[in-house]
């Protein structure tokens, strides 16, 4: 088992027409010991940005509130929201300056740009950026997660069938790995609010 799988995290974010959405599990192990059911992997940044950290969850933690930091000096240097593209190349350059000593982070990054048009990167820890139009995964059960997304996944999704799409591709997913699991979390990003619900899933 390596670094990234010790906690375990299933993190899944899809595009849709003029909204994007961003899932998660909700477990934090120690290998195959369940720890907490209600561990946090996805994080606001502002009302139309969402980043989700798959990895181990004390990086997770501290690079949130890195994350958090650096936002807010962006704000007070710019005085305006940081966009979903600017997030990605920000993050893309604060892992590959720790390159020699990584954070043991996959992140996924899910947004609306000032058009209103769905942005999704994704990067492995030392930060080499994907981007996408569809949907990007990470975690411990990528191929099953790949697998669901590209069965369920339809282009112009509206926000209830976007909903339903990730739910049903997180818990299908997680339900066949060890590591993920115990309920989820999807919000939903629109130009207008984000929408949250949270999923009970299997309990095992």
């Amino acid at each position: 088992m390596g670094i990234l799988e010790y906690n375990g995290a299933a993190i899944i974010a899809m595009a849709g027409k003029d909204c994007v959405g961003i899932a998660a599990d909700r477990r934090l192990g120690a290998q195959l010991h369940t720890v907490a059911t209600d561990f946090t992997k996805v994080f606001p940044l502002n009302s139309k940005l969402y980043v989700g950290l798959g990895g181990l969850a004390t990086d997770v933690q501290t690079l949130h509130q890195l994350l958090e930091f650096r936002r807010n000096l962006y704000l007070l240097e710019e005085e305006r929201e940081m966009s979903p593209k600017v997030l990605s190349h920000l993050l893309s350059q604060m892992l590959y300056e720790k390159r020699f000593g990584p954070y043991f982070c996959e992140p996924v990054i899910a947004g609306l740009d000032d058009d209103g048009k769905p942005f999704l990167s994704s990067m492995d820890l030392i930060g080499a950026p994907v981007h996408t139009k569809d949907f990007v995964v990470t975690g411990t059960c990528t191929g099953n997660m790949y697998g669901m997304c590209e069965t369920l996944f339809k282009p112009d999704l509206n926000p209830d069938e976007l909903f339903e799409t990730l739910a049903q591709a997180l818990l299908s997913s997680v339900d066949r790995d060890a590591l993920s699991g115990w309920g989820g979390i999807v919000h939903i990003i629109t130009k207008d609010n984000v929408i949250t619900r949270e999923l009970k899933g299997r309990m095992d």
